[in-house]
């Protein structure tokens, strides 16, 4: 009886076809290694290659969608705290078994201005969709790069239709923070005001015949003051999600930035961070679009305080406010979309667009105003609410694709939106401060304000179209060697011969092809590795 053949080939013995197999290749101790070692067979490296940069495209997809999500449920929270926190404060009841006799109207004014200050300290804001962007493009033309090389830099503006799409994903997502903040007012708060006819008994005029905000509102507006333990509820499930939107940042944007991108700030002195920004106003373009930054700020207090209050709430009752503000942010974030018409439009189609949305919408509200305590005219407000949000949408998502577009160095993208955050914010505080004035007379100022920004916006434009140069500050080179957020000076023992061969903030090059070599012998001045550590060796100490 003859033996079974065995299921495997033994090594270095002839097969059942002798010395050579069916594609002529010599068997057994004869075979080349490269048949035995070699590469996958079936390796396809263009394929492998695809699939690479296309987990890496929709990596940074990922990391839009999570950071817009984030930014929507953290300002959510933060404005549904802060308008449920003034409307019990406005409660004079409230206040009375709160505080007591404390100076009631010294503490409303403080915690306003508190509010109304707040924004100015934001002065350092990191564009990422600006960076997102920016990899997006070099992960979607990969193949161009290998063809020019890894160092050359892609061509100026070839990164502008994503940052397009991504402002108007992340704006779409932020403008509906306005309706998740409205959510604690229409579940909860709204079930202890008063109806329209006790809180507007003394109103006598609304819209632009109002003065100041809210004139002969009733100072009682809770039937019954809620329970401290509801309160406590609804603000500890308000910081929970406050909380989850942190980790939903934290986990799925933690790679959104490769450290050694960014600009390390301290090395190039910290009174060069507080002067760059202001150096960049010698830029005539910056200084074109000073007056789009003020109404940016004027616009959305605008819509909070003259339409949502001078005109919503003194006509049809503070229980109506919330839907007001979701009228705003639904027409706001449906409008961000919008902005994708920028791919086949000229640039500033959208931005001019919005500014006159804006525009007729302040003239109607010139002559309007409505009759208090009157519910026929309820639609013209939410309307109004809506169309101011379409254009408050075109005017953030314009503003921040064209600052992308005009600043795509990484190093003065930081200082540019500090300059635009710092101005929105001083219009925000000075907002506040114009609070009493005349319903006719803050609309004057926005509509002033509207016009300068427009033409000053369109004399940029001229400029640009005739290639007049702007002038820029050099940003200073680091005074350390840097790696990363860490300073290498010249003594330091962390430093390898790789890294100071190629010199400040050089990138390793890669290793050549061919075989690795072995590993090097342990010697002075190098840990052993964790193979001779198994071995027994203690590295130099032990020679």
């Amino acid at each position: 009886m003859e033996a079974e053949p065995p299921l495997y080939p033994m090594a270095g013995a002839a097969g059942p076809q002798g010395d050579e197999d069916l594609l002529g290749v010599p068997d057994g101790p004869e075979a080349p290694l490269d048949e035995l070692v070699g590469a996958y067979p079936n390796y396809n490296e263009e394929e492998e290659e695809r699939r690479y940069y296309r987990r890496k495209r929709l990596g940074v997809l990922k990391n839009v969608l999570a950071a817009s999500a984030g930014g929507m449920l953290t300002y959510g929270v933060y404005l549904g705290l802060l308008q449920m926190q003034l409307i019990l404060h406005y409660d004079e009841t409230y206040r009375e078994v709160k505080y007591g006799n404390m100076g009631l109207p010294d503490i409303d004014s403080k915690m306003l201005m508190g509010i109304n200050v707040t924004p100015i300290a934001a002065l350092l804001y990191t564009p990422v969709l600006i960076r997102m962007a920016q990899k997006y493009h070099e992960y979607s033309h990969y193949k161009e790069q290998d063809g020019q090389g890894m160092k050359q830099r892609p061509p100026r503006g070839s990164h502008a239709p994503y940052l397009l799409v991504f402002q108007a994903i992340f704006y779409s997502f932020f403008h509906l923070s306005f309706a998740c903040a409205q959510l604690p007012m229409i579940y909860f708060l709204n079930h202890y005001l008063y109806d329209l006819n006790h809180t507007l008994y003394n109103v006598q005029s609304c819209g632009t015949n109002s003065h100041g905000i809210l004139s002969g509102f009733n100072k009682t507006v809770l039937r019954t003051l809620p329970r401290s333990g509801n309160l406590i509820v609804v603000e500890s499930v308000l910081m929970a999600v406050a909380f989850l939107a942190m980790l939903l940042v934290l986990g799925l944007c933690g790679a959104a930035y490769r450290p050694t991108e960014e600009i390390d700030l301290r090395s190039v002195g910290w009174g060069n961070i507080f002067q760059l920004p202001f150096k960049h106003v010698r830029d005539y373009r910056l200084r074109h679009l000073v007056p789009f930054f003020i109404y940016s700020g004027f616009e959305v207090l605008f819509a909070c305080t003259g339409i949502a209050l001078g005109y919503g709430v003194c006509s049809v009752g503070l229980e109506r406010l919330a839907y007001l503000l979701v009228a705003y942010s639904l027409g706001a974030s449906a409008a961000s979309l919008l902005g994708l018409l920028g791919l086949w439009l000229p640039r500033p189609v959208p931005l001019v667009a919005g500014a006159g949305v804006h525009l007729l919408l302040t003239f109607i509200l010139f002559f309007w105003a409505p009759v208090p305590r009157v519910l026929q005219h309820s639609w013209i407000l939410y309307v109004a609410a809506a169309l101011w949000g379409v254009g408050s949408a075109l005017n953030k998502t314009g503003l921040s694709t064209l600052l992308g577009i005009l600043y795509e160095d990484k190093e003065r993208q930081d200082f540019i939106f500090t300059i635009y955050h710092w101005w929105q914010a001083v219009a925000i505080f000075t907002v506040y401060l114009g609070s009493s004035l005349h319903m006719k007379a803050k609309l004057a100022v926005l509509l002033v304000t509207l016009v300068a920004a427009a033409v000053s916006y369109l004399r940029m434009e001229q400029k640009l179209r005739r290639g007049v140069a702007p002038r820029q500050p050099r940003i200073p080179r680091p005074q350390h060697k840097v790696r990363g957020y860490r300073y290498l000076e010249e003594d330091n023992s962390d430093e390898s011969d790789a890294e100071g061969e190629h010199g400040d903030g050089a990138e390793e090059e890669a290793p050549p092809a061919g075989p690795r070599p072995g590993p090097e012998p342990a010697g002075l001045g190098r840990r052993p590795c964790p193979y001779e550590q198994a071995q027994g060796g203690d590295g130099p100490e032990e020679q």
